[in-house]
């Protein structure tokens, strides 16, 4: 008991609108449905939790971790609830702790745990058809403050997992939740292979149909890491989880569940840091960071790269730091800083081109080559095109080269270069070539399961309006507005941290 109120506790309390004895019985209860019958809660308990800060023993938090998933409509973590007992539970996150938003950065050998209790609490969601809203997304000026010192120290491999005198006995809070056992190299490649696959149907269709099943892969991956393996299994496990743990970042963006793939990014960041993986934490915090692009705030993507990039490490390849610096210049082309922005991208170029290839890139990097490269470029000039609108010519010049360099699979990143092109050709007043690339956009888009595109065709749809007196224009704007689903709130995108 810290004899301190659990803010975090009492605010999602008052969100969910109970009374202390509405939340005693249902305790009891749902207690009682997951195999506790003994439990005995009632208010002056409940008031304790609250006002006292006094953390009740397993298996109430994550009783209570249920309740407030299913009643907020988002997942809601134990962490969350500020009822675990390390740190400073009752602390509120925006009152003196910004430095460890959502318990950033947990102690190492809670990287398996809260991975596999956020993973089951969004499974949870997904079957009863709840979505992720209500949450707010830490700013990205927080996440990096908090994650500095962390990302900068050497991984420690022998805290993946809790030491015990049987190597391959599972610790309890894992054993609860996944009757995992003890897997060998065959398991792992098979493993990587789902990730392989997963991220090959991503590329095509986006992140909502698969999203699922790579947010059950992955809580089963947090269920094995449980066990203490010999450290080469462990090892790759490690990384597997952080494939994974992006992919369902990535697919959880792309289909506007905005607070849920932060956390997502942030868990793939940690089980890549437990894995020895430098690169890939980094290239984590950098999907985080354009997610932070895409909603508006590239200030908090700023600052997300500069991490990224200082904490990236010095085996990190030429190819993977360009990559890093691209989404670097698409921030700065939001703000309008187009200097800054060339120089960034011809450091981008520069070290792709320095690439030699002699080292074989990873898999999560094999996705960007050249044609993502041009993508990213006719991305960032696009963008810098609604502020020096001489930009729009050097769009359409990457724009172009990425769609001849594409290869097939890779639907989405095609739409979102048709998209480039026709916004580049609306700004640069070129309203017949505009027309041609949004219509191969606008083709091709309702095969695809990302709200990401939509968001961009809504971009483009907006350039449209000066040109709404040129017939084929005026057909254009039509075919969108049949097509196009209702714009809604976005999900912790205008929230503040």
């Amino acid at each position: 008991m810290s004899g301190q109120p659990n803010t975090r506790l009492a605010d999602l309390f008052g969100l969910a609108g109970w009374s202390k004895g509405e939340l005693a019985r249902m305790v009891n209860r749902q207690a009682a449905a997951m195999g506790h019958p003994q439990l005995a809660t009632d208010t002056s308990r409940v008031r304790r939790w609250i006002d006292t800060g006094e953390i009740p023993r397993d298996p109430v938090p994550r009783v209570l971790a249920a309740l407030f998933t299913e009643r907020l409509g988002r997942v809601v973590t134990t962490e969350d609830l500020g009822l675990v007992r390390h740190g400073r539970p009752g602390k509120r996150r925006d009152a003196g702790s910004a430095e460890h938003p959502d318990g950033v950065p947990w102690a190492p050998d809670r990287t398996a745990a809260v991975l596999t209790e956020f993973t089951g609490m969004d499974l949870m969601l997904n079957r009863r058809g709840l979505v992720g809203a209500g949450a707010a997304l830490a700013a990205g000026s927080a996440l990096s403050s908090a994650m500095h010192d962390w990302l900068h120290t050497d991984p420690a491999l022998a805290a993946d997992a809790p030491l015990m005198f049987d190597p391959l006995r599972a610790d309890p809070a894992g054993a609860d939740r996944y009757e995992a056992a003890p897997i060998g190299f065959q398991e792992i490649e098979g493993l990587e292979t789902s990730v392989e696959v997963f991220r090959k149907w991503d590329a095509s269709r986006g992140g909502g149909l698969q999203r699922k099943a790579v947010v059950g892969q992955l809580n089963e991956v947090g269920g094995m890491l449980s066990y203490r393996h010999p450290e080469a299994i462990q090892k790759r496990l490690w990384g597997v989880a952080a494939n994974l743990a992006v992919l369902a970042g990535w697919m959880s963006h792309d289909v506007g569940l905005e607070p849920t793939a932060q956390k997502y990014f942030v868990i793939a960041a940690h089980a890549a840091r437990e894995g020895g993986d430098r690169p890939r934490a980094s290239e984590a915090l950098s999907r985080a960071a354009r997610q932070m692009v895409h909603l508006g705030r590239p200030d908090d993507a700023l600052d997300l790269m500069k991490l990224a990039q200082s904490g990236s490490g010095d085996e990190t390849l030429p190819r993977t730091r360009a990559m890093l610096y691209t989404i670097e210049a698409w921030a700065q082309a939001s703000m309008g800083r187009g200097q800054a922005m060339r120089r960034t991208l011809g450091h981008a170029e520069d070290l792709f081109g320095s690439d030699r290839s002699d080292v074989p890139p990873p898999s999560w990097m094999q996705m960007f080559d050249e044609a993502d490269l041009h993508g990213m470029q006719a991305l960032a000039y696009r963008t810098l095109a609604e502020h020096e609108p001489a930009a729009a010519h050097t769009a359409q010049r990457h724009a172009l080269r990425a769609l001849a360099l594409r290869k097939e699979g890779y639907d989405r990143s095609q739409i979102f270069d048709h998209i480039s092109m026709a916004s580049a050709c609306f700004i640069a007043d070129d309203p017949e070539q505009a027309d041609v690339y949004a219509r191969l956009a606008l083709s091709s888009i309702g095969a695809n399961s990302s709200h990401r595109t939509w968001d961009r065709l809504r971009e483009m749809y907006r350039l449209t309006s000066q040109f709404s007196g040129y017939p084929k224009i005026e057909d254009l704007r039509t075919s969108i507005e049949l097509v196009m689903p209702k714009e809604k709130r976005r999900a912790g995108g205008a929230a503040t941290a």
